[in-house]
């Protein structure tokens, strides 16, 4: 007989060196054939203009990630289900709506 007709009960400890999280600007997410990966990204310096050897001007945003977290595909549905519930929820509790102008101008990070 096997466990499957049983409903899973998670029993997950979270170390107390964990318990404080780690702070981050954004999350950059990419994927593999098998894996989607998500970047989370802390600003290590102010933006500065900077110039390529070929002329090109652009604004460098340093940064450093601070966690990566990998998932199976099969598990992001659910990970978008919950954030999206959990950012309704918020906007309900805070009354707030996401920025009219997106924090680093629209572009996603490289």
């Amino acid at each position: 007989m096997t466990d499957d007709h049983l409903p899973r009960r998670f029993q997950i400890d979270l170390p107390a060196d964990r318990a404080q999280g780690v702070f981050a600007d954004f999350a950059r997410v990419w994927h593999t054939p098998n894996v989607f990966v998500m970047d989370y990204v802390a600003l290590t310096q102010p933006p500065a203009q900077v110039e390529d050897p070929d002329g090109t001007r652009a604004v460098a945003v340093p940064g450093q990630i601070v966690s990566r977290i990998r998932i199976p595909p099969e598990q992001v549905f659910e990970l978008a289900k919950a954030l999206t519930q959990q950012l309704e929820a918020w906007e309900q509790e805070t009354g707030r709506k996401p920025p009219e102008k997106p924090l680093f101008g629209g572009h996603s990070a490289p």
